[in-house]
């Protein structure tokens, strides 16, 4: 049974938090004292709302959760590492995840001196949620997935997922980064129903805001104090805060951008799939493709000599041979397919 209060970290759930000058209030005063900050305004001169309320509102009310089911990191990787550093005892507890999918659960687990356990995909890529949850033990805390998944772009089936909800006790982190490219349904409007689930999604991908550096983990109430609770005072600075609440009132210029990649993604998997050097272009419902090709590395070298940059993804698990090719604008795929049939070309010179 998923109990919250023996999972958290003992010193996690006995220690002080640190309280910012801006902890201590909230509302709008006239003279501010109170945070040794400079007080000539230049826009930047005042501390951020260290809890982000006003943007968590504008958040919540598109996403159509809570606000106090929101956190907002210094990306997502902010989160994926406070949920490592709240509930697993270094050198004791451990993590299990997939493999391949995002590196930074592997980095973030290292640096915590957490054991990480991974578990192959299955050779299309698919999730074995049996294998998954076979790896678990009692000194498990938190299974980490992927879904669409980084590097193979492939969403899992739903009740894979699902499965592993109910049959572990411990936290469930589901990476939803790539969510809004595809025709899949989130696990947000799930939160109520696993107390266990933690959904990371972030304002990088679709939203194009990768610079701001602002990921977003949605929680139980409870989890989320947890993480506000051990995080830096001013996480998320006022520029990105601002950044932020601008594009979300560009709600509809976002989906015009995002439909444009996806109708990109669709024209690329065909053009691509011409080439005789590419030998498979996998399903995608995430902003790039994952290629199989002839010659990875030389294809690669190819196009990072016509100032064209690419994934190598040939070293990582099951992606021999493979290519990750992010959807760019139409004229940049365009120059994408160009060098391609160059380099088709130059292959088949005498």
């Amino acid at each position: 049974m998923f109990d919250l209060q023996k999972l958290v970290r003992k010193n996690i759930l006995e220690m002080e938090p640190y309280s910012s000058a801006r902890d201590e209030f909230q509302g709008v005063a006239s003279v501010y004292l109170d945070a040794n900050e400079n007080p000539y305004n230049n826009g930047i001169n005042r501390y951020p709302d260290p809890l982000q309320q006003e943007l968590k509102v504008k958040i919540s009310r598109i996403k159509n959760v809570h606000p106090w089911q929101i956190f907002l990191g210094n990306g997502s990787d902010e989160p994926i590492d406070l949920v490592i550093r709240a509930f697993c005892e270094p050198g004791t507890d451990n993590i299990v995840s997939i493999k391949p999918t995002y590196g930074m659960y592997k980095v973030c687990a290292n640096v915590n001196n957490v054991e990480f356990r991974e578990v192959l995909l299955t050779p299309d890529f698919k999730l074995d949620s049996e294998a998954v949850l076979k790896q678990v033990d009692h000194k498990t805390k938190i299974i980490f997935l992927c879904s669409p998944n980084n590097p193979t772009g492939n969403s899992f089936v739903r009740e894979k997922i699902i499965y592993i909800l109910n049959r572990f006790d411990g936290i469930v982190v589901l990476d939803e980064a790539y969510i809004d490219f595809s025709e899949q349904e989130s696990f947000l409007a799930q939160l109520d129903n696993y107390p266990n689930l933690v959904v990371l999604q972030t304002f990088s991908k679709a939203w194009g805001m990768a610079g701001a550096r602002v990921g977003i983990a949605f929680a139980s109430s409870k989890i989320i104090d947890i993480l506000n609770k051990i995080k830096y005072p001013y996480n998320i600075n006022v520029l990105s805060q601002q950044q932020v609440s601008r594009q979300i009132d560009l709600l509809e210029d976002k989906n015009t951008k995002l439909k444009s990649i996806i109708e990109q993604r669709k024209l690329m998997v065909l053009e691509l799939n011409k080439s005789p050097h590419v030998l498979e272009v996998f399903p995608s419902d995430s902003n790039f493709l994952l290629l199989r090709v002839n010659d990875a590395r030389k294809m690669y070298d190819y196009l990072l000599a016509k100032e064209i940059i690419v994934r190598d993804r040939s070293s990582v698990a099951l992606c021999h041979g493979c290519l990750r090719v992010t959807i760019g604008t139409p004229a940049e795929n365009k120059s994408l397919l160009g060098a391609v049939n160059e380099y088709q070309e130059q292959i088949i010179k005498p």
